[in-house]
């Protein structure tokens, strides 16, 4: 299998030029709150929301797509922005922006309000979850960053286990403002600190010492933040159909089972698999993928995301497999789009391209949920299924794409 080519890597002031156990934990900790109190939140406390406001539970529920929306719009400004001046100043800033969404969030008045709220949080989850934190360690480790990436996103892995029963107790014991404010505090109280402690100091030195590694048609006159890199756009459309098919399944899982013939609690307890699995798969890469190439994983991740829609669509009687080959795949997936643009473009413009590729699959993400409940609606879950194999057979063969333009040029 090939190799990751080797680069020149220089060592950021404030760290020791490798990332460490304590340090990734930490960083996986701060995952699961950020994420907990935006993306996963939404799905916990929108029924309280409508019901102690009237709000439109479209709305409220949509407020969600809004934030990711703007998220993506600001991606590519977020990478530059750790270019220029290193992941640690952005992180912190990006999560005590989450906190101040969530605080006019617990204390809009209006459904305007409510709205500018997840506007807020939208441009703090734009400078603070996986793909900010991954340019960040990707700048300042180099290759070295690929254990760090797998670790944190095993640290993160059971996201969704924790923090969805987490919330609704939450919900039940301060009420939903009061959740709201809960990870505020915890967003800048804890979540701040750990990105100041757990990530380097910008090195001002070091973006005129690192040697980027050569790129087929990759000029000196096209710097990476005016000029998009060979592959570069094949790569976006890679990550956008992983990025939505994920947002797909995590909204229409439970129908679908349900739709499968699995009993509403059967279905339930089906998907709690998709966190174990995550977890599994990722530990398994860093046990025996560290030193292969990451194209070689992203094929992995296509190829079961796509064997367990098809055993989902097929052969519903054996659910659960389906469900573990979906979780490892997706789990898979967290990891490839952190290492796998590290191995094509090097460390020297990760940042920025880490910003460019994060913008397709998050504005793909923020239309998936709006386009599922309407092809529901219109034509059923047979079709929604349908189109969920139509695409995730569209990201197996861009996979390949990528994998044969990705091997051709390590070989080169």
């Amino acid at each position: 299998m090939s190799r990751i080519p080797p680069e020149r890597r220089t060592v950021p002031s404030g760290g020791s030029g490798i990332p460490t156990i304590g340090g990734n934990a930490a960083l996986g900790f701060t995952q699961i709150v950020l994420w907990g109190g935006s993306f996963f939140l939404t799905a916990v406390v929108a029924g309280p929301i409508v019901r102690s406001t009237g709000w439109p539970q479209g709305v409220v529920v949509g407020a969600l797509s809004l934030a990711i929306l703007v998220s993506g719009l600001l991606s590519p400004w977020i990478g530059r922005m750790i270019r220029r001046h290193g992941g640690r100043s952005v992180l912190v800033a990006g999560s005590l922006v989450i906190a101040a969404g969530q605080v006019l969030m617990a204390l809009s008045p209006s459904l305007p309000v409510f709205l500018l709220a997840w506007v807020v949080i939208g441009i703090g989850m734009a400078g603070a979850l996986y793909d900010p934190l991954f340019a960040a360690i990707g700048q300042a480790y180099g290759t070295a960053a690929r254990g760090a990436m797998t670790q944190i996103a095993i640290a993160s892995g059971f996201a969704i286990t924790l923090c969805w029963p987490a919330t609704s107790v939450l919900v039940d014991q301060v009420g939903w403002r009061g959740t709201c404010l809960v990870y505020a505090a915890l967003s800048a109280g804890i979540v701040a600190p750990l990105y100041a402690w757990a990530l380097p100091r910008h090195d001002r030195s070091a973006g005129a010492a690192i040697v980027p590694p050569p790129a087929a048609g990759a000029g000196a006159a096209r710097p990476a933040e005016r000029a998009r890199l060979p592959g570069e756009p094949l790569l976006a459309a890679t990550f956008t159909t992983a990025a939505i098919l994920m947002t797909a399944v995590s909204v229409q899982l439970l129908l679908l089972l349900q739709a499968q013939g699995v009993p509403a609690a059967t279905a339930v307890a089906l998907s709690a698999l998709i966190g174990p699995s995550q977890v599994g798969a990722r530990i398994l890469e860093l046990a025996f993928g560290r030193n292969a190439h990451p194209i070689w994983a992203l094929l992995v991740s296509s190829g079961s995301v796509a064997a367990g829609l098809l055993l989902l669509a097929l052969a519903p009687g054996v659910a659960w497999l389906a469900i573990v080959l979906y979780g490892a795949g997706n789990g898979m997936r967290t990891v490839v789009r952190g290492t796998l643009p590290l191995a094509l473009y090097g460390r020297h413009d990760y940042a920025t391209v880490m910003g460019r590729l994060a913008r397709l699959p998050l504005l793909g993400q923020a239309v998936t949920p709006l386009a599922c409940g309407s092809i529901t609606e219109w034509l059923g879950l047979d079709a929604v299924l349908g189109l969920m194999l139509g695409i995730a057979v569209l990201n197996v063969l861009l996979s390949l794409a990528v994998a044969r333009r990705a091997l051709r040029q390590a070989g080169a």
